[in-house]
Parts: C-alpha cells; structure tokens; sequence
C-alpha cells in the first residue's frame, strides 16, 4: 500500500518549497545533505502538487517520474 493511500494531500507552501530549493542549492555547492533525502521530499512536495491539480496530466506524470527516481535511489542503499 502506497505510503500516502487514503491521505488528502495538501499543496505545499511557498516556505516548504523555498526550503527544499535552499537544500538542494546546497548540496550542489556544498555537498551537504543526503541526496536520497532530498529527491524523496521533491517527490512528495510535486505529488501534493499533482494531487492539487487533479486534472493536470504533466503534473502528474512529473511526480510520477520524480517517485521513480526517488524510489530509484532508495533501493540501492
């Protein structure tokens, strides 16, 4: 059972998606941070971004795309 079954997903919020950029400008810069981590929470952020716009088919097949490599990355560890 998918993790977020029977969960009405809200939209993200302006700051949770400032955050994950912040966090993903780092990691690039720096190096800082778990990759793995940070695709999993781009993932969710753009699901609740599709989930909000029910009839917008890119939207869903990027989310899509974005928990396949999420998913990806978490099976090699």
């Amino acid at each position: 059972m998918p993790e977020n079954e029977g969960v009405t997903l809200s939209r993200p919020s302006i700051s949770e998606v400032s955050a994950l950029i912040a966090d993903l400008a780092d990691h690039r810069k720096f190096g800082v941070g778990d990759y793995r981590e940070l695709m999993s929470t781009k993932a969710d952020l753009l699901e609740r971004i599709a989930a909000d716009r029910p009839g917008d088919t890119e939207a869903a097949e990027v989310a899509a795309a974005a928990r396949a490599r999420a998913d990806e990355l978490k099976s090699t560890d």
